[in-house]
């Protein structure tokens, strides 16, 4: 046993293979059995062995190969492997031979069979109705490293090579594949279907759909084929996402001066799907949530989120799979980059949405968690294939988004648009780091972007700059912002712009030190004291940090806010950063709720979203920290949201703007969460009224979520009949959109009994896996109860949800509420023995922030006129 240890030792444990040989070519066959849930495949690898070895090392998982049928061709002579070692810790096969390998091409063939999975990773099943009959389809999703599943392979993402792809499947199914189709032949019951090889392409992006499928079609104007495929009789719901798809193609065509790559692009909507959506070569997987759009029942925030994912995932096309990151350290550039140009597509199809103003969101989700300490640098050491699904999160998206917009935004847009086009024609079909875009960018523009970039891609965090007025100076001092109220050590090239009481003087320069003060003098001819303009730092928001700003300096931009002189970004900025501070403990709570009643005429979407999502964040600490303010602090939102929930009124007005649809919703959510009596009388009249006619027009989508979770304020124990109700609808309903939205007002309901019963619906055989997550951010009277819930069913959920990113979302949903010292010690205790290397990083962040909450808890207890402030909020009269 020792020597069989011994065996092979210099290949396990490795973060990546050897490079003993280089895969060029692939032939692959596979047939799925979509009864017995089982595939069997034959693989032909062509390869350059480029050293002298007599082994073959490359990836494998959950796979046997057929021992006999291991061999390797090379001019005429045939070697026949002598061992063939699979390591399931390691996800490798070592094939050995008896002689050393001719040094050039060789063909290496072998046969294998594997499952299909229900574990929505690799080659795996998803089931769904049709005609009332159960049916199953197989699927493949291989980022990041999932192909070894299906097949033998060097699965790393600079291992590109063609991919000649044959599946044998059941002659009634639509069988797909990344490429066109090249002759199908029909043999009985089952059907031979061959593709065209495909362009140089990792293998993460392979792609394989087999099951039922109706299409829509269109042609870009060069005449690529786009299909959008969906469940049989949902193929009109495809539509809008066809038409997105085929103006982003021509769009991007533009952008980034190179045409699309292969001769059709189809997507396609797969009922069981762990993300939202998955970019593979010219076959497009997406959740159905994420392509699907109905008129009659998704709302507007289900349109731009289509819009938005497509465009993302369209954007990959070139960015990932024209040219690829060199390994998973440069995921983020992948992912970030995708993000920020989805917005540019989704801009220039519907400019009406003001579809940047809401790109704040994505960089507020990206300092939120930026500011733990359990952070990760954006540029992340990859050791193991394990550890790279932790890091598709919010700091590879979101605040890979914003610096790649911070950059944009301080070369300008043209520079950065000429530098891309050449970044890519430059690295086409093959793969590039990080540096690889620096040094294009610098190039192009003289500017010194490595070094600039490299504070914001290789160290975590960010900076908040403090700006203070003195005589006639500003002084700028940056530290590392942390929501735990410590502070950092990192430092940072820090893009500065500001503006002095309009937005037509403005200034920036690189802050490079810890400390600045800048002359304002010449801006104002008179002295910058006796005129007291605003001073707004960080102009619309594009640079990736905090401002926090001196008394008087707050007290300016209060005022410019109530006389409505600031654009929507630095409306959201100014009170965005101040809630993060006032959390940090940096800022009164006293003060962040007299900032926040400037706001109370306030028209925008995006300010008055953040602005509802940062009250019920602040209700909760209260009903923490004093509830015997809660009442008041209920009080004081209730009016705030009054003018703009008036102006706005139930119905839709005709040809009111998208924004203001998505905004209703919203409002009245929010009316309703904070107990707003005519509000909830009102929704539940509605409901009613739905409940006999699920055509009404009283309850439009844009009003169902508002409705739904203003009907379950009230549900209790003994009062449950709207709980059932919409149990009703969630079951008659085949709309996922539909689904998700009842499961995430279900949750609302405060009675821990119900939400008890609640949760173990969400792990029933009635809910699809991947929609579990949208059930768990339960109301704070339930918060308890879902913590003890989950830790009674943890073996449960970790055998359904295995080692994927969903399981981490268990974990932040139900620990991240709590605000005491005590109950983060307990979470620490029962995870003690349960640790996984994939659940670490979110654990301790949901740990941390746990300790955030209690620090904010402690600090609004010894705040002295809170009471008062929050009384004369609550009664002040307009």
């Amino acid at each position: 046993m020792a020597e069989q240890k011994q065996k092979h030792s210099q290949f396990r444990g490795q973060a990546r293979l050897p490079k003993f040989a280089i895969p060029k070519r692939y032939d692959l066959k596979l047939k799925p059995d979509l009864t017995a849930f089982k595939f069997a495949g034959a693989v032909e690898i062509s390869i350059d062995v480029v050293s002298d070895t007599k082994f073959l090392v490359l990836n494998a998982a959950e796979l046997s190969i057929k021992p006999n049928s291991v061999s390797f061709t090379s001019n005429n002579k045939v070697l026949e492997s002598v061992g063939i070692e699979l390591y399931e810790d390691d996800e490798i096969v070592v094939l050995e031979f008896k002689e050393s390998l001719p040094i050039g091409t060789g063909v290496l063939k072998m046969e294998f069979e594997g499952t299909l999975n229900d574990r929505m990773k690799g080659f795996y099943r998803s089931t769904y109705e049709h005609n009332g009959q159960k049916k199953t389809m197989a699927v493949t999703q291989f980022e990041p490293a999932d192909a070894r599943r299906c097949f033998p392979c060097w699965d790393e993402p600079a291992c590109k090579a063609t991919f000649k792809i044959t599946l044998e499947v059941p002659s009634e199914l639509v069988a797909l594949s990344n490429m066109p189709v090249i002759e199908e032949i029909l043999n009985g019951d089952l059907k031979t279907v061959y593709y065209q090889e495909s362009p140089i392409m990792s293998t993460y992006l392979v792609a394989v759909v087999v099951g039922l499928f109706d299409y829509v079609e269109d042609h870009t104007p060069d005449g690529i084929l786009v299909r959008v495929y969906c469940q049989v009789g949902k193929a009109s719901q495809g539509k809008f996402a066809l038409d997105v798809a085929v103006k982003t193609l021509g769009l991007y065509k533009d952008y980034f001066a190179v045409p699309y790559s292969l001769p059709k692009l189809d997507m396609i909507a797969i009922p069981d799907f762990a993300a939202g959506a998955m970019e593979n070569y010219g076959l497009v997987t997406y959740r159905e949530t994420a392509l699907l759009y109905d008129d009659k029942h998704s709302a507007a925030a289900n349109k731009q989120r289509v819009a938005v994912v497509v465009a993302h995932e369209l954007a990959h096309q070139w960015f990932g799979n024209l040219v690829t990151m060199e390994w998973w350290t440069h995921l983020w550039l992948n992912e970030g980059f995708a993000t920020w140009v989805s917005y540019l597509a989704v801009d220039s199809v519907f400019p009406d949405w003001k579809i940047w103003t809401q790109f704040l969101d994505e960089s507020t989700e990206g300092l939120r968690l930026d500011g733990l300490a359990e952070s990760h640098p954006i540029e992340v050491d990859i050791n193991h294939a394990g550890e790279i699904d932790e890091i598709f999160d919010a700091i590879s998206y979101r605040k890979g988004a914003s610096v790649i917009r911070m950059l944009q935004s301080y070369l300008g847009p043209e520079c950065f648009q000429r530098a891309l086009a050449s970044y890519i024609k430059r690295h086409a079909c093959s793969n590039a780091k990080t540096e690889d875009l620096w040094s294009v960018l610098q190039e192009e523009s003289g500017e010194p972007v490595n070094k600039l970039m490299n504070s914001w891609t290789k160290q975590k965090g960010y900076p908040v700059v403090s700006v203070k007025i003195k005589d006639q100076s500003l002084e700028f001092e940056q530290s590392q912002f942390l929501l735990s109220g410590s502070t950092g050590e990192g430092q940072w090239i820090v893009p500065i712009t500001l503006c002095i009481g309009s937005y037509d003087a403005r200034k920036s320069f690189l802050l490079q030190t810890k400390s600045e003060t800048l002359d304002v003098k010449e801006f104002l001819g008179a002295s910058i004291s006796s005129s007291h303009p605003w001073i707004k730092v960080n102009v619309d928001q594009t640079g990736f940090f905090r401002v926090k700003y001196d008394e008087d300096l707050s007290a300016r931009l209060r005022n410019a806010i109530e006389r409505k002189c600031l654009s929507i970004g630095d409306k959201y900025g100014i009170l965005d950063d101040y809630y993060s501070l006032s959390m940090a403990c940096q800022q009164s709570l006293a003060s962040l709720l007299a900032l926040m009643g400037a706001y109370r005429e306030e028209l925008e979407y995006t300010v008055l979203s953040n602005l509802i999502s940062i009250a019920y964040k602040v209700a909760r600490i209260v009903a923490d920290a004093a509830p015997e303010l809660l009442d008041n602090i209920k009080l004081f939102f209730i009016n705030l949201f009054q003018y703009s929930a008036e102006r706005l009124g139930w119905d839709p007005k005709e040809g009111e703007s998208h924004l203001d649809a998505m905004l209703r919703g919203e409002l009245l959510t929010a009316l309703a969460s904070f107990g707003h009596d005519m509000t909830i009388n009102e929704a539940n009249r509605r409901f009613r009224i739905f409940l006999d006619d699920r055509n009404t027009p009283v309850l439009p989508p844009d009003l169902r979520r508002a409705v739904y979770v203003a009907v379950m304020q009230n549900v209790s124990k003994s009062n449950r009949s709207n709980y059932d109700s919409l149990l009703r609808v969630y079951r008659e309903t085949d709309l996922s959109q539909e689904k998700t939205r009842i499961l995430g007002s279900l949750c609302s309901c405060r009675d821990p009994e119900i939400i008890h019963e609640f949760l173990d619906f969400l792990l029933s055989s009635e809910v699809r896996s991947q929609d579990a997550v949208f059930g768990l951010s339960v109301s704070r009277e339930a918060r308890e109860t879902a913590w003890n819930w989950l830790k009674v069913n943890w073996d449960q959920i970790c055998k359904t949800y295995g080692a994927g990113f969903l399981i981490t979302r268990f974990i932040s949903a139900v620990v991240s509420p709590f605000s005491s010292y005590e109950k983060a010690e307990e979470v620490e205790e029962f995870f003690a023995s349960r640790m996984k290397p994939y659940i670490a990083r979110t654990l301790k962040q949901s740990i941390e922030r746990v300790h955030i909450n209690a620090a904010w808890v402690k600090s609004i207890q010894s705040e002295k006129h809170l009471a008062e402030a929050v009384k004369e909020l609550a009664f002040r009269k307009y």
